[in-house]
């Protein structure tokens, strides 16, 4: 029932004086009222729907008289009210490199007007099944420990592998290069880590870091890292081991003159062994001391158990992952059943605390930053891993704020995309304990949204030759001394103005230079491998040491590890040289080299050189080459090799071409030289004689056509007049012939020029007979 309404009668009558029953009169409404004046609803009431109703009830006795008034009712409809958490959105999307984000900028508490003393609310950010527990820097263990401000030599046991470092090759992994990169052990596998790549001393302190999950498996020891006698015997010189959910250190000291027992196995016992979630571990050793630290927190040893130091020998030792290796009974046992990554053994203490927590801290959490005039009165605590808030306070209108300036951060340039959930739990204190309401669980999730993919790219001289002497000296020859290195992102670009709102206008992509880091550069060698007896790579150890960049070489190449700058990894590389000491057998070398960011999650293009080699001999034997005799060049001596589109440095200032190549050159040009002269002769010539057929084309064509002429002779004018005017004619014409012949007599042969002149000879007598005949009176028509 909702309400009771009562009516009294003044009647003295004890029939008539007693209320029989009640009546609503309003109609079309969901209300009803019983014999006793209890109005209840016949159905659901809606806020939505109305607000208020207004009843008019009436009563009656029992001899049905009504009452002579009537009495209004009013009911106002609340809405309905459930306590919790409210304005806030069960998606967050996070763009990577926007710094922190409000994740609930609209949230406020609802206690439906029910009195509240405190509230206590806990923020919590589930992150453990990104990367190691959450997202952290990719790069290797050592890497890590050189930016978190330790000291050079870290020795990493599980490196991601690559081609010096491939111990770990046949291990399952996570597959994955957006998160650490982590390697699983199913309880029958294990790696030996090769001779050389770290020593220990048991008089000396040393540290070993990694990170664990593992569960509970069984009663049975699961080896981490051991190290044991290689053959003929069992012994273990040191070892970490789980058994159970205890973390165990064994360690055996070396033969010495003082025989008695002395620590040799640390125990913890410790949840975090066998919970099946990441976790940190970091041990100290500095004997007989040893500290572990457990997700920065230090744990000392609930159980030490002393031994005899271990009976003088000269076995090797062997260090293995995952398992113990029996050295009398040559196979491994106590494998390992779990996860392992950033596995590191170093020389030396790790005693500084901030370097312990730089290793461990997440690099994404939660942030909380109140403003002056906010949350006053509201306590704050926050975890180490800041995954988890919690607020408490008595003003809920302070606790609002504050649950308002609650932000996601991530600091990385490139995080781990995915699903981080969220969820809010709270309690209440109300003054009065019966009635105190309850809050429910709020369940939400940050989408952290995939970064933007960096293109690095590697450019510069891919071919270029030097001269012998110059692979056999003291510096070498530099392989990449105009390398480039950059790196670029493509952002797509909405279009402006009206082409935003048109959906044909499709988004423009943009190319844009972005600046990272690099943690790996890998220069190999293509081909035979590198032959240490005549040929290597050599870099300036100074300038790496300077830069913090770290270089290891093998057959197969080098390899420069530790974060830097790509500018710093540019210089480095612009020193890197190669020496060959047989340059003379040598015709050409190439090299490949590839850098990457991450651990190898960002991967540069493979950028590949080509050196050639130019064959050279000293000045006298160029001398003797140049005026020996054929058989003096040595067929071993022609190794000619094409040359085109490679970069030709300028030779050295006492280097000579190669003999036989400029005998071959000069013989060439001076035959080349003597046919273009020869043809310029002969064309010229070919062309001279045929400009003088023309000119004795053009007479014959000029000759009078003497058959239809009529000469008429003066027969006062006696023949010896005419015979000398027709001679001086003919020696005049005579004359400029000569004249113009003499202009080519340099191009025309003797041979020929005797032969004209015979034929002239021969030609002239005759020519006078016949004209002296041709002008004989002819008397026989003349009439006297």
């Amino acid at each position: 029932s909702i309400l009771r309404v009562e009516a009294v009668d003044a009647d003295c009558s004890p029939q008539f004086s007693q209320i029989c029953s009640y009546e609503i009169i309003t109609p079309d409404v969901p209300f009803t009222v019983d014999k006793d004046g209890y109005i209840k609803n016949t159905e659901k009431l809606n806020y939505g729907k109305e607000h208020q109703y207004k009843l008019t009830v009436t009563a009656y006795d029992c001899g049905k008289k009504r009452a002579t008034e009537d009495v209004l009712v009013k009911i106002s409809i609340k809405p309905t009210c459930t306590p919790g958490w409210q304005g806030w959105n069960n998606r967050i999307e996070y763009e990577p490199g926007t710094g922190a984000l409000a994740i609930f900028p609209n949230i406020h508490l609802e206690t439906c007007d029910e009195p509240v003393a405190s509230v206590q609310a806990t923020v919590e950010l589930e992150t453990s099944h990104i990367g190691k527990g959450c997202d952290r820097d990719t790069y290797s263990e050592k890497s890590l420990h050189r930016l978190c401000g330790a000291a050079a030599g870290t020795a990493e046991l599980l490196p991601s592998p690559s081609g010096s470092l491939n111990w770990t090759v046949g291990l399952p992994t996570d597959n994955g290069h957006d998160s650490d990169q982590v390697f699983e052990f199913n309880g029958t596998q294990a790696v030996r880590i090769p001779d050389g790549v770290v020593s220990v001393s048991p008089k000396e302190p040393f540290t070993i870091s990694v990170w664990m999950r593992h569960g509970p498996f069984g009663r049975k020891k699961e080896t981490i890292l051991c190290s044991s006698d290689k053959t003929d015997m069992n012994r273990h010189h040191y070892s970490l081991y789980v058994h159970g959910c205890r973390l165990i250190f064994l360690f055996r000291q070396d033969p010495s003159e003082e025989k008695k027992y002395r620590p040799a196995e640390f125990h913890w016992k410790l949840n975090q062994v066998c919970d099946e979630e990441w976790h940190h571990y970091v041990l100290n050793v500095e004997f007989p001391s040893v500290t572990l630290y457990v997700d920065g927190t230090s744990h000392e040893p609930f159980s030490v158990t002393e031994d005899y130091p271990l009976h003088p020998s000269k076995i090797e030792t062997q260090l293995v992952v995952g398992a113990c290796w029996q050295g009398g009974d040559l196979h491994m046992t106590q494998f390992f059943r779990g996860n392992l990554a950033g596995l590191t053994l170093r020389s030396g203490k790790l005693a500084d605390k901030k370097v312990i927590d730089c290793l461990y801290t997440c690099k994404e959490g939660l942030d909380l930053q109140v403003l002056e005039d906010s949350g006053r009165g509201v306590q704050i605590q926050a975890h180490p891993s800041q995954l988890v808030l919690t607020l408490e306070g008595e003003d809920l209108g302070e606790l609002d704020k504050a649950m308002q300036h609650i932000s996601y951060l991530n600091s990385r340039q490139f995080p781990t995309p995915g699903i981080r959930r969220l969820k809010i739990t709270s309690t209440i204190k109300c003054f009065n304990e019966a009635t105190c309401i309850s809050v429910p669980p709020v369940d939400g999730y940050v989408m952290v949204l995939q970064p933007e993919e960096p293109k690095i790219s590697l450019s510069g001289v891919h071919h270029f030759a030097r001269a012998a002497s110059e692979f056999e000296s003291s510096e070498g020859v530099f392989l990449f001394p105009e390398l480039r290195i950059i790196s670029t992102i493509t952002r797509e670009v909405e279009p402006e103005g009206d082409g935003a709102e048109d959906p044909t206008v499709q988004e423009s992509l943009v190319s844009e230079e972005i600046v990272h880091d690099l943690d790996t550069c890998e220069v190999t060698v293509e081909g035979e491998e590198l032959n240490h007896e005549q040929e290597s790579l050599e870099v300036d150890m100074a300038r790496l040491q300077q830069k913090g960049i770290e270089v290891s070489s093998s057959e197969l190449g080098m390899t420069f590890t530790g974060v830097d700058t790509m500018a710093s990894y540019e210089e480095v590389l612009h020193l890197l040289r190669y020496r060959n000491w047989h340059a003379r057998s040598l015709l050409d070398r190439k090299f490949k080299l590839i850098c990457s960011e991450l651990n190898g999650r960002y991967i540069s293009n493979e950028f590949k050189v080509e050196v050639n080699v130019i064959h050279t001999a000293n000045p006298m034997e160029h001398a003797n080459h140049m005026a020996a005799q054929p058989q003096f060049v040595h067929p071993e001596h022609r190794s000619f090799v094409d040359l085109s589109g490679h970069n030709l440095a300028n030779p050295h200032p006492f280097a000579v071409v190669p003999s036989t190549a400029t005998v071959v050159i000069v013989v060439c040009v001076s035959f080349l030289v003597f046919m273009i002269i020869l043809g310029v002769f002969r064309i010229r010539a070919a062309h001279q004689r045929t400009m003088r057929d023309q000119d004795t084309g053009k007479e014959n064509e000029m000759d009078w056509d003497d058959s239809a002429l009529t000469i008429t002779v003066n027969p006062m004018e006696t023949y010896e007049d005419q015979h000398s005017s027709e001679e001086e004619e003919e020696e005049e014409e005579e004359e400029e012939e000569e004249s113009e012949d003499g202009e080519d007599e340099d191009d025309i042969t003797s041979a020929e020029s005797e032969s004209s002149e015979e034929e002239e000879g021969e030609q002239g007598d005759p020519q006078n007979a016949t004209r002296q005949q041709q002008l004989e009176w002819d008397d026989s028509t003349l009439s006297y």
